[in-house]
This record gives structure tokens, sequence and C-alpha cells, in this order.
């Protein structure tokens, strides 16, 4: 058998191979959809692989022709939290927010700060936050904890066993992150209370103004 045989059944055999695969996706590519459109979290290739019955490879082509075809839609396909999901798409967010959200769900700034500390230092105590916040965190914790963007990661070995807190998948989604490793580089110090400039915060001179006021309150308090 000559060179140019060879090579000519070769690339037969990928041409047939890509028809094959291109065949798969299109078949898969509806029941994927469904069960985008259905799940309430990120389901990642694997997964999607695993309950559509076939190869990853067709799912991605599945996956990047719906996101082709969602593209510019009030709908749209996300790469978030490690997995896709369908979401509302940014050009639709302030309807979509005046139908979905009710006054004053929005974080207050304690919360929000709060949050990036646990977001940064993750896994991290209860103390260890009002160490870096400087006042008592018992409330926003409670806050976050209530709307699962935080959630309970073991006991810290030492003395007192205190929980420990990390974020959750949902922490990604509500700020647009596909993983932690998204998040900007902060340098905190654990021991010495002291003001912040975290990323995650979208604060005023006014209620900066508030919170020294708070901190100035309990420490005349305490002395």
């Amino acid at each position: 058998m000559s060179t140019d045989t060879v090579i000519a059944e070769a690339l037969a055999e990928t041409v047939h191979e890509r028809e094959e695969l291109s065949a798969a996706a299109a078949r898969i590519e509806p029941l994927v959809e469904a069960l985008l459109f259905v799940a309430g979290e990120s389901l990642d290739q694997r997964r999607i692989a695993k309950l559509v019955d076939a190869d990853e490879k067709a799912v991605d082509l599945a996956l990047a022709a719906l996101a082709e075809r969602y593209d510019g839609r009030g709908i749209v396909l996300r790469n978030i939290a490690g997995g896709f999901r369908f979401g509302t798409s940014p050009i639709a967010r302030e309807v979509v927010e005046k139908y979905l959200l009710p006054p004053k769900t929005s974080l207050s700034s304690p919360a929000l700060e709060t949050l990036a500390i646990v977001a940064q230092m993750q896994p991290v105590t209860k103390g260890e936050i009002e160490s870096i916040r400087g006042v008592n965190s018992d409330s926003v914790v409670n806050t976050l904890l209530d709307r699962s963007l935080i959630c309970e990661a073991g006991r810290k070995e030492v003395v007192g066993r205190p929980m420990q807190y990390k974020t959750t998948p949902l922490f990604l989604e509500s700020f647009g992150l596909n993983s932690l490793e998204d998040l900007p580089d902060l340098e905190v110090e654990i021991e010495r209370p002291r003001e912040l400039a975290l990323p995650l915060i979208a604060g005023d001179a006014d209620v900066a103004e508030e919170q020294v006021a708070e901190r100035d309150e309990q420490t005349e308090s305490a002395e």
C-alpha cells in the first residue's frame, strides 16, 4: 500500500469521525438545552455527557452551538461556577431585577465587607473576621448564612474549636465568578483591626462615617 493511499484513508477516517461527532452533537443539543433549562445549578461537561449518554467532545460541540444560538438574546448560556447554565443577559438585568427583587434585598456594606473577608481568607473563623473588621460580626455572619452566600466549613483545631466559614457556589454565581481563582488578590493581617479597600464593596462616604462612629462608640463602651 502506497504512502498516498495511507494518507488518503487516514483523512477519510478523520472526516468520517468529524461527521459522526457533528451528528452526535446535533442529536444531543436539544437534550442538553432541556437539562440546562431545568437545572438549578451549573452542570459541567462530564456530568452532562453522563446524563445524555454521549462523548464529552459531542457535548462541547452542543454547548458551543447553544452558546451561539442564544448569543445576543435575553437568555444566554453562561460558563460559571465550574459549569454551564442558562441565565439572563446583562442587557435584561434591570427589568428582571424590577420583577424579582423586592426592596432592600441588597447586602449592606458591613455584610459585603464580611463576605469579602471570608472569600479571601476561607476557611475563616468569626473571631478572625472580627479581628480584621474591629467590630462584632454575629449579625452579618448570620445574614450571609441565611442567604446561603457562606456556609460552615468545620471547626478549627485550636483552643475552643471555633467554627470556620467558607463561600458557597451561590456566592460564585451571584458575583459572576467561575472559581475562587477569579478573586482579586487582597492582603490582610489578623489581630490588627484596619480599614480595608475591599474590591466587593461599593460604599460611599456616609456609610464609612457611620461605621467609624459605630466603632468609636464600641471602643468608648469598652473603656
